[in-house]
């Protein structure tokens, strides 16, 4: 028989033998059946005998094995026996697909999979807290790897002459910008940037656009990019994101005349294939650091996507003046 109690197995007794459900014993009881010295229906019936006392309750159970379901036989297989055996890592038990007799040896491996699809059954909720831990790891991981890439791109981050600057040129914390004229999120930010720059006057904005909204956005950053030959590009960037509407070219111009640019020398300078330059290197660094939406924000070794708020801004800005 088979005893556990609320800490989960304790110990498993058959043919007078009692093992504790440690991972040293589940090794074992797996080198057994994997070595043909007790049989695969043996094996089985350590886990199947219906003697658990923790089983959970069944309310979600029916919404947890149709997520299971959901899962490719293989990916099932993995996961179960990364949950059924946390302590993988110590077995000498091959790994299933590996070229040995028992393992290749049908009887056994059915008999593991019916000890899997039990355990499961018992405790479907493992599944949705191994998927958890599994995203959990992959957020860490890719936190790791954009603050590896920011330190890389440190240059072209913070000094690239062809990108705008407002703010403190000499600012002791730097923010960056990844953004688009058109994109709603952008203007929802683009007042809580402004209002970072009046109340914080040792902060430095780097603008990077990032037109990812079509033709339309492109054109609008090209504008933006030109007006600085005119010294008017913060007005004009400030101004464009305040407009309603689609930005086409015949509001565009508006907004420009509006704050005080010659439109015809705009039009003019418009035209200067530097602006496409600048605005593919922009793609380039945005994908190098992950970045696929705007807005986006790096501050310090911190990147963080979408629309941020006053609070939030200061709050990063905050935590890179201690580092």
């Amino acid at each position: 028989m088979m005893h556990t109690d609320n800490a989960g197995l304790r110990s498993l007794r058959y043919s007078g033998d009692v093992l504790d459900a440690n991972c040293d014993d589940v090794s074992g009881l797996l080198e057994k059946s994997r070595s043909g010295s007790i049989s695969p229906k043996s094996f089985e019936r350590f886990f199947t005998v219906k003697a658990w006392t923790d089983q959970p309750e069944r309310t979600n159970a029916e919404a947890l094995m149709h997520r299971r379901n959901a899962l490719s036989p293989p990916a099932m297989l993995k996961l179960a026996l990364a949950i059924l055996v946390p302590c993988a890592s110590t077995l000498s038990l091959p790994a299933f697909g590996q070229s040995t007799n028992q393992t290749e040896d049908p009887a056994w491996r059915q008999s593991v999979e019916r000890v899997i699809e039990s355990y499961i059954r018992s405790h479907p909720e493992m599944i949705e807290q191994a998927q958890q831990a599994l995203e959990a790891k992959r957020q860490e991981e890719e936190k790791v790897r954009v603050k590896e890439a920011i330190a890389m791109h440190q240059s072209e981050l913070l000094h690239d002459p062809a990108s705008p600057v407002s703010g403190d040129p000499a600012g002791e914390v730097t923010v960056v910008e990844f953004f688009d004229y058109r994109c709603g999120f952008c203007q929802r930010a683009a007042g809580s940037v402004t209002q970072l720059q009046k109340d914080d006057a040792r902060v430095r904005i780097v603008y990077k656009d990032f037109p990812i909204l079509g033709a339309a956005s492109v054109q609008a950053a090209k504008a933006a990019l030109a007006s600085r030959s005119q010294d008017q590009h913060q007005a004009f960037h400030e101004a464009l994101f305040a407009a309603k509407g689609d930005l086409m070219k015949e509001q565009i111009l508006q907004i420009a005349k509006d704050v005080g640019l010659d439109t015809q020398k705009l039009v003019a300078d418009m035209d200067n294939p530097e602006w496409v330059a600048i605005i593919e290197r922009n793609r380039a660094l945005a994908s190098d650091l992950g970045i696929t939406g705007t807005p986006a924000f790096v501050v310090g070794t911190e990147l963080v996507p979408g629309a941020i708020d006053l609070t939030t801004l200061k709050d990063l800005v905050a935590r890179a003046r201690t580092r």
